[in-house]
């Protein structure tokens, strides 16, 4: 087989790998909506004179003591579970503490004494300002429940806060720099009080406190968790996790979607399915989206029970992430306190690594799904975040990043640009030596050896620039795709939003048609803009000697345009631009090698007519 050739297998191997890869990987259709609307029942757990709030399980810990439930494997009661109901409705049922901070909105429950009603002030649901913000914490008795919990758990210390307690409150809203104090007395000898406060973001701080004023000491287990009542709507990429996600000390970065959950042994109850972890000191529990989160954040410095539960209520699954702190002995006279954190909130790149930074929070930024490449995905947000706050614009420092990369590889490039404009050079001799020796392939490729080597040619410097743009490709893609800076980041134009699609159509003429196009072939004009300008790159260079690879090449740019037409419009537009800054260098290390540049002669041979072949039959 020529070189020609086996250069061909090469790019047609490598095109195929980003086509078949990203069809499979990132570009398969979304998987269907799986939210589950139901009711959830109501449940009472009574153990002697032992109390377990809401969706707590019993396990004995292995810090010695009596025996201390383990959040997340058993059903509890449920708050205003008669029915689902409106939320504003379920909220404006129990008195609350307003949360108004210039990050989040909401409330905090009395009744309970749960953070359960979050709002993100600076995130809506479209592009427009003018759409419903984003909807994070939910109350039970809602649609879709989702809250966090701290508390205590434990055995003969009469009654502990629950579900149903009512606590009492010295203030009415919780703002940054404004803690609040809520008070729970159990009538048995047990003061407790919770002090809350929040930041300016997303991280709430709960401090637990319990006095003891009997006669007789008690043991006390802290515990936190994080609770969501049906599964939720996932995204179904392959390159983005969706569910439980937590580091748990030694153990490291856990994530288990809700499938996968629900697939591991049964842990403490056989209604409750999940996988814990003992003995653990650092880290996080929590749940995590595409691009909010919400977690449980325990005493980094002391060892806890950590786990991820699935149990059912009614025909409700419900999915938890909760930790465990060790045995509080409070003696009579003494007061026992425990600090934990609630992260619920958007996951912002700068704002997770300063809580990692500020708060000591073990791997807290592997919240965020950098990926296995994430020394590439994390420089290259590096980069474009400089580049949007010294330009104000995301699309624009994706250019700007794009050169500087070019820039970057320019040797690498350079060389294998000269190694192709000589291997143009020498096409005479090429073609020569396959006439000379015919049908014998051996010693045609003995001949092409001798005459690479002559002239210093390396005959696959050709794929080197295609190698390099393959995994800068992918870690741009990650970064549009999972950060939340690229989320509604406008560009110009109609281009509103990087992370989304080119909004224009080809089948209603990009708007000027009164009808909206059909999402079955999606093709912008972003998209058709890259095709040109890969068509022009493949333009460059002198058509492949067999018909079969011409064809090829000349469908290739249509293949990889439809295919880009679902990709974010940022990837699409760095696609398009790199492209260009390809072409441009390709053509000036051409023209210096005194190599002719084919793009004019190709592009004037597609719309010449072919002679006629004389030795045809003439026809009639």
């Amino acid at each position: 087989m020529g070189n020609d050739k086996t250069n061909m297998i090469v790019a047609i191997a490598l095109s195929l790998a980003v086509l078949l890869g990203w069809n499979y990987f990132v570009a398969a259709p979304r998987v269907e909506q799986q939210r589950q609307a139901t009711l959830q029942s109501q449940a009472a757990l009574k153990n002697g004179a032992a109390t377990t709030p809401d969706g707590v399980p019993s396990a004995s810990p292995k810090e010695g003591g009596p025996s201390a439930p383990v959040p997340g494997t058993l059903p509890g009661a449920a708050a205003g579970q008669g029915g689902i109901e409106p939320r504003e409705a379920v909220i404006a049922r129990s008195p609350r503490i307003t949360i108004d901070t210039p990050a989040l909105a909401g409330s905090i429950a009395l009744k309970g004494g749960r953070i359960d009603d979050v709002l993100l002030k600076n995130y809506h649901e479209t592009v427009s300002d003018e759409s419903p913000r984003i909807v994070l914490l939910s109350p039970t008795g809602t649609a879709n429940p989702y809250y966090g919990e701290f508390g205590w758990v434990g055995q003969n210390a009469g009654p502990l806060p629950g579900s149903e307690t009512l606590w009492t409150a010295d203030a009415t809203t919780l703002s940054a720099g404004k803690p609040v104090t809520l008070t729970y007395d159990n009538g048995a000898g047990l003061l407790f009080r919770r002090i809350i406060a929040v930041d300016d973001k997303f991280m709430f701080t709960v401090r637990d406190e319990v006095e003891n004023k009997g006669s007789a000491a008690v043991s006390l287990y802290p515990y936190g968790l994080v609770s969501r009542w049906g599964k939720p709507t996932t995204q179904g990429y392959y390159v983005l996790h969706e569910g439980m996600i937590g580091v748990l000390g030694a153990d490291g970065l856990q994530e288990y979607t809700y499938d996968h959950l629900a697939k591991e042994p049964v842990l403490g109850n056989v209604a409750t399915k999940g996988k814990s972890w003992t003995g653990v000191t650092g880290g996080f529990v929590g749940i995590t989206d595409k691009y909010w989160a919400a977690a449980a954040i325990p005493d980094q410095a002391a060892p806890y029970t950590g786990s991820f539960t699935e149990r059912a209520d009614g025909a409700t699954k419900v999915y938890q992430a909760s930790v465990l702190g060790g045995v509080r002995v409070v003696d009579p006279g003494t007061t026992a306190t425990a600090t934990q954190q609630l992260f619920a909130g958007a996951k912002e790149v700068n704002t997770i690594n300063a809580y990692q930074k500020d708060l000591g929070i073990e791997k807290f930024d592997l919240m965020i799904d950098w990926g296995w490449f994430h020394f590439i995905t994390k420089p290259m947000f590096r980069a474009l975040d400089f580049f949007y706050h010294l330009f104000g614009n995301f699309g624009v420092a994706i250019l700007v990043v794009t050169l500087c990369l070019k820039l970057l590889f320019l040797p690498i490039a350079n060389k294998s640009y000269k190694s192709m404009a000589k291997m143009k050079a020498v096409q005479p001799e090429m073609a020569a030596i396959r006439e000379r020796y015919g049908d014998d392939k051996l010693k045609q490729q003995q001949a092409m050896m001798e005459l690479y080597k002559k002239e210093k040619i390396n005959p696959v410097a050709g794929c080197w620039p295609v190698l390099i743009q393959i995994p800068v490709f992918f870690a741009l893609y990650k970064v549009l795709f999972i950060t939340i800076e690229m989320r509604h980041a406008p560009f110009f134009g109609w281009i509103k939003d990087l992370a989304a699609p080119d909004p224009t159509s080809l089948l209603n003429l990009f708007g000027l048609l009164p009808y909206a196009a059909p999402d079955v072939v999606h093709l912008g004009i972003w998209p058709i803009v890259m095709g040109i300008t890969m068509f022009i790159q493949m333009k460059m260079n002198p058509a492949p000697p067999d018909p079969v690879q011409a064809q090829i090449f000349t469908f290739m740019p249509i293949v990889f345009t439809f295919m880009l037409g679902s990709f974010p419009a940022g990837l699409v537009i760095y696609w398009a631009w790199n492209n260009t800054l390809s072409v441009i260098q390709q053509y000036v290390i051409m023209r210096r090698n005194g190599v002719k540049v084919e793009l004019w002669d190709n592009l004037r041979g597609m719309f010449r007519r072919k002679p006629a072949d004389k030795n045809a039959p003439a026809k009639g």
